[in-house]
């Protein structure tokens, strides 16, 4: 062979080594992940909840770590890291390693904190992805008996006379409870004064004492309350009304025309997770939520079981932190 046949031979190799690497190093890591899939899982899951206990995220959390737990005997943990909206719990997720043994239990509060806070540890669309959505429900305006109100018409008649006066609680800063306000008295033309506590079984306690005026309540934590008589529900949230207090009206009849708040929870992980193991977690996760043991268990406390594709529920997440943008830039609401 020539010296000139010898070198083209070279180059060819070269060439031949330099696309072929990347190609073997891809089948590789496809390999790899696939067969971490198939081990998956080899030691506890731990979901964290970025809220206190008793609320929706915690409620949800807690009964796909059981039922997963009995389908893989293998330990679910769920560790509530309350604080920030939930951005706490987000971005201890967000900085795990990437395995899917870390996920996190979130509600519509996730896609508010980029509407809210001007930085946050972690990006919400880059650094955590979805696995499924698990559940719906709705939020009820309640009010203290003593405040003597029996119509949604009669609050806003009377924050509109105390325009600045009168107060409402939420579950935090940015949580779904403080936003569905946000977005009532916006539509209503009121102004009222945001009263933010710990988690929400703090923010019923001061609804009911009459200390502060209302609370736009997960009907999960008050349902109960309001048909023994402790709160008093003046509208939902949904457009229609919910089957548990068919005699509360929604808040759009009862005189906030075109009010919606729909109240969603699911489950992410780090956006680097391997995918087969997404998948894994997903398939088992959406047989969960279609077992009649689901919407019994749920039924009674306004949850309806509904899970989705990773990537739909990254398109609700994306969809709602437009939405929520949206309120909060009308609103100038900010959070440091």
């Amino acid at each position: 062979m020539t010296p000139q046949a010898k070198q083209r031979v070279t180059r060819y190799r070269v060439v031949l080594g330099t696309v072929a690497a990347p190609v073997l190093l891809a089948s590789t890591l496809v390999c790899a992940q696939q067969n971490a899939a198939t081990d998956y899982p080899r030691k506890p899951i731990r979901i964290i909840v970025g809220f206190t206990p008793g609320g929706g995220p915690d409620i949800t959390a807690r009964y796909v770590a059981q039922k997963l737990t009995e389908a893989w005997r293998q330990q679910v943990i769920v560790d509530n890291r309350p604080g920030a909206g939930g951005t706490v719990g987000a971005n201890l997720v967000a900085n795990a390693n990437p395995d899917g043994y870390t996920l996190l239990s979130v509600s519509s509060a996730h896609a508010v904190a980029p509407a809210l806070y001007a930085k946050l540890p972690y990006d919400t669309k880059k650094d955590l992805a979805g696995i499924t959505q698990t559940a719906t429900s709705k939020y009820v305006l309640v009010v203290a008996p003593s405040l003597g109100l029996k119509t949604l018409k009669e609050l806003i008649a009377l924050a509109k006379v105390k325009a600045g006066q009168m107060n409402f609680s939420s579950a935090g800063v940015g949580s779904g409870t403080h936003f569905a306000a946000e977005q009532f008295q916006a539509m209503a033309g009121i102004k009222v004064v945001h009263v933010p506590f710990k988690g929400i079984p703090e923010a019923v306690t001061e609804t009911m004492s009459g200390r502060v005026q209302y609370f736009m309540a997960p009907i999960a934590n008050s349902v109960n309350l309001v048909k023994e008589g402790k709160l008093v529900g003046l509208g939902v949230s949904s457009p229609q009304r919910d089957v548990l207090l068919p005699d509360i009206p929604t808040i759009a009849e009862a005189g906030v025309a075109g009010y919606q708040a729909e109240l969603w929870f699911g489950l992410l992980t780090s956006a680097m997770s391997p995918k087969p193991i997404v998948s894994r977690l997903n398939s088992e996760i959406r047989r969960i939520m279609s077992e009649a043991d689901a919407k019994q268990r749920w039924a009674p406390i306004g949850l309806e079981p509904r899970a989705t594709t990773p990537a739909d529920f990254d398109k609700l997440v994306a969809s709602d932190i437009a939405l929520f943008t949206k309120i909060a830039r009308a609103a100038n609401l900010k959070a440091e």
